[in-house]
């Protein structure tokens, strides 16, 4: 017997003009879907006095629900939802600060169930509340986060966006037939106490019924703020424990090494795409449907790396996320999986990297089209505070129509969700430097921008065929190393590149952050449009050669006051 859940909702402006408040209930109708992932409610109060409270109380209750469902299965709720929660916070803390002039700020409360087989999941940041109703008791599952400032004024002490690191309270408690869940904002609880909130409930014929009194009671007893309440209804359960479940998972073993004509989980594999030390590509088709997908699967070098792993199963949940034509898509698995993999559409078509050998010297407008589908693909995952790292020509494909897109995950960096920046790994053999930000190399996390290096570098090449800094860049391994290294002009290897467009190059793989581009936008409009700027003697070189003619000048100066001294020394002779 799966999960059975009935369940209402309501929000309500109440006596106010805006509503801030936002609620949500995904209880998903595919049987293994609601296996899997359960059913998922939660509870945002925006603040209002951060005058950006009802957009930081819609995001974060529709981010969260959308992200959760697409995690992977083998993620535990409780990792799932705090990864999700803190990356949410960022998110929201960032865009505060992108305000901070206008006092404009992105918080909310948030309260978040998750009833997965047989174990309600909380998640609680705030003063919202989660109540369980059990065999005619009411029990508060959660604590208002406030601090009490005499007088009865009080305030709210945490906040989803307030800091960028969010504390979060997790629990969770057995599920039984017949327990009934509330969710309430401030505007019902501060009005209502918990005796007649238990009435209510307990009362009440359906859930709808229940959320609609909670609402018109508030209002009768004086509430002055938004109203939201959700109540979730238990009517069965799974025979299965989560416990028993999550082991399933987790115990999936990494695939045998396939071979054309093998099947697994349904998908026959018809040929072997790619291999490394790291992973392998397989072309499969599914046995059901006809339909071709490109299965990824762990190397078996890293059967007992439980970092290497816990990355893996990350990405799937990373390309989910991601909702963009110049992003591979991830494929919702079909079929229950018996071993550690993920599906991928079937992108038809050659690496960039191949693409630049077999089109030397290309069409300004066919080249520069596919360098501005790359950069919107990187900026989707930009959006979602996702930073690729790692972008070079062998991880884009461009098919037959001239369309480019990215397809591999494998060393993003996901802000909030990493608990820490783990710089790339050195490995010339794998062209990872000869793209790639050298201050990632170096440990330093410079965000967008360095995928915006990474891009100008692959541009730098789609029209010269080599490196703006040389083949040299691949055996630096200090900043000493990478100090020595001089931009080559792409004008020596393509004569036909305008000035204008070599010095927007230069701008875009300048190892000083100071001088590189800010954003990609920038980057885009100056490779399609003469910048007045770079006309001009190169502002780079001048910059660059500005300490060295300061030494050079005071040397001078101090070398002529010295040939001074001596001559007066000269012409005053002996005494």
């Amino acid at each position: 017997m799966p999960l059975i859940v009935h369940h209402s909702s309501i929000t309500a402006a109440g006596v106010k003009d805006l509503n801030e408040d936002a609620v949500a209930v995904c209880a998903p109708s595919q049987e293994r879907r609601l296996l899997n992932k359960g059913v998922v409610a939660a509870l945002a109060d925006g603040v209002s006095s951060a005058e950006a409270g009802k957009e930081a109380s819609a995001t974060a209750v529709d981010l969260f629900i959308a992200d959760y469902l697409k995690t992977p299965d083998t993620w535990a709720v409780s990792h799932a939802g705090q990864k999700i929660l803190s990356s949410l916070n960022l998110r929201l803390y960032r865009k505060s600060q992108e305000f901070v002039h206008e006092a404009k700020g992105y918080l909310c409360t948030f309260s978040a169930l998750i009833l997965k087989s047989r174990t309600a999941h909380i998640f609680h940041v705030g003063d919202s509340r989660i109540y369980l109703l059990r065999h005619g008791e009411l029990t508060r599952l959660t604590r208002d986060h406030i601090v009490s400032l005499g007088g009865g004024r009080k305030m709210l002490a945490r906040a989803v966006g307030m800091d960028n690191n969010l504390p979060i309270d997790y629990s969770k408690t057995p599920l039984e037939v017949g327990d009934i869940l509330i969710l309430t904002s401030d505007g019902v609880h501060d009005f209502l106490d918990d005796e007649t909130i238990k009435h209510i409930v307990d009362h009440a014929p359906t859930a709808q019924e229940a959320v609609d009194e909670l609402l018109q009671q508030s209002l009768q007893a004086g509430s002055n703020d938004n109203l939201s309440a959700i109540v979730l209804a238990v009517d069965d359960l799974p025979e299965t424990t989560l416990e028993d479940y999550s082991n399933q998972l987790t115990r999936l073993p990494f695939p045998p090494e396939l071979e054309p004509g093998m099947a697994l989980d349904g998908l026959v594999v018809e040929e072997e795409i790619f291999a490394s030390s790291r992973s392998q590509l397989y072309l499969v088709r599914d046995q059901d449907s006809g339909e071709r997908w490109v299965m990824k699967t762990p190397s078996r070098n890293y059967l007992g790396d439980v970092s290497y792993i816990d990355r893996f199963i990350q990405e799937e949940w990373i390309g989910k996320r991601i909702d963009n034509p110049h992003v591979v898509r991830i494929i919702e698995q079909p079929q229950a999986r018996t071993c550690l993999y993920y599906l991928m559409e079937h992108v038809e078509g050659v690496t960039l990297q191949q693409w630049i050998k077999d089109h030397p010297f290309p069409k300004p407008k066919t080249a520069f089209a596919l360098i501005a589908q790359v950069a919107d693909g990187l900026s989707a995952l930009h959006s979602q505070d996702t930073i690729h790292q790692d972008l070079k020509p062998a991880n884009i494909i461009v098919s037959p129509d001239n369309r480019a897109t990215i397809i591999d995950f494998g060393s993003v960096y996901v802000a909030g969700v990493a608990e820490v920046f783990r710089p790339l790994e050195h490995i010339a053999a794998l062209g990872t430097a000869s793209y790639s930000d050298p201050l990632y190399l170096l440990g330093q996390n410079t965000g967008a921008r360095g995928d915006l290096y990474a891009l100008a570098t692959i541009a730098y090449e789609m029209f010269t065929g080599e490196l703006p800094y040389g083949d040299q860049i691949n055996e630096c391994r200090s900043r000493f190393d990478y100090d020595r290294l001089r931009y080559r002009s792409a004008m020596q290897f393509n004569p036909v590149i305008p000035l204008w467009f070599d010095r927007a190059l230069q701008k875009g793989v300048a190892f000083d952050l100071d001088q590189r581009y800010q954003t990609m936008d920038a980057l885009l409009q100056d490779l399609q449009n003469p910048n007045p700027a770079f006309l001009q003697d190169n502002p780079l070189e001048m910059e660059d050669r500005s300490p060295v003619m300061f030494w050079q000048m005071l040397s001078g100066f101090w070398a002529l006051i010295l040939m001074l001294v001596l001559i007066l020394f000269s012409c005053q002779g002996p005494s």
